[in-house]
């Protein structure tokens, strides 16, 4: 298909280049503005459903909720502290020879 285009463009191969662009530019525009938006609410990117579940099946909402807690809302320590000071910054100042 793309050798019978590229026989089929006029004006040797200034013109056949030239062709090309506007052949690609014309598609790369009729996707934008008439392909896309058309089928942008048949694709499901927007889908997002919020809930307030403990996402604990038959679990109460509401409880447990907090990162690194359990079901009665106490500490788990299973790795969702952070292993350093988040109040401060503990990085040593940049060295003046740099």
């Amino acid at each position: 298909m793309y050798g019978w285009i590229w026989r089929k463009l006029p004006f040797g191969l200034p013109g056949k280049l030239v062709g090309t662009l506007l052949i690609t530019a014309s598609v790369l525009a009729l996707l934008w503005y008439i392909v896309f938006p058309w089928a942008e609410p048949l694709l499901p990117f927007d889908d997002v459903q919020v809930t307030q579940d403990s996402g604990v099946p038959g679990g109460e909402p509401g409880v447990g909720d907090e990162p690194g807690t359990d079901v009665s809302g106490e500490p788990t320590g299973d790795g969702h502290e952070l292993p350093y000071d988040t109040e401060q910054n503990n990085t040593p100042p940049p060295s003046p020879t740099r």
